[in-house]
């Protein structure tokens, strides 16, 4: 194994090499209410790596990468199934193990007759501040959910500390997300 890289669960080396897409270009993708992935455009295929036959129909969390705290998508997806729309910092891995980080907004689609017919993704280069502010609290996130005895733990263990860093900044998650 390369040297810094490290083994996801999946049995796909981390690489430590962290992509970028250019600021105006814009990630989209669309999933079913279950998260399977029903869209796909060229930036996502093209900065994931994967094409567009390995990610229809796939979970969305295909590209999740493993020092994303669990917290965070428990947070998303309580937004989102409650018909909202939420902005979040994301790390992202591509299909050979390089990462990259992306500002999502994330947000429902309504059927004609209103009910909730799956989401809407539109993903952005973030600024490197807000990487910068964002990295270490899901690091402390993620290290209290591996250090707990089973996940619902570990996920109320980094709930509370994200719970904590919010209140010490007196905002909520979206309001945070938009104010780095």
């Amino acid at each position: 194994m390369e040297r810094g890289a490290k083994m996801a669960r999946n049995g796909v080396s981390l690489s430590g090499i962290e992509r970028t897409f250019s600021p105006d270009e814009i990630i989209v993708s669309k999933t079913d209410l279950q998260g399977r992935l029903t869209y796909v455009n060229d930036i996502f295929m093209d900065v994931a790596g994967y094409s567009e036959s390995e990610l229809i129909g796939k979970p969305h969390s295909i590209i999740r990468h493993p020092d994303m705290p669990q917290a965070v998508f428990r947070l998303l997806w309580a937004t989102i199934r409650e018909g909202r729309e939420i902005f979040a910092y994301v790390n992202n891995r591509a299909r050979n193990g390089d990462h990259y980080w992306v500002l999502a907004h994330i947000t429902p689609n309504h059927a004609a007759d209103g009910t909730l017919a799956g989401y809407h993704s539109n993903r952005r280069v973030p600024g490197r501040g807000a990487i910068a502010r964002v990295e270490p609290l899901y690091q402390r996130m993620r290290q209290a959910e591996r250090a707990a005895p089973d996940p619902e733990t570990g996920m109320a263990a980094a709930a509370a500390i994200l719970n904590e860093a919010l209140a010490h900044e007196r905002m909520s998650y979206d309001e945070f997300v938009l104010s780095l």
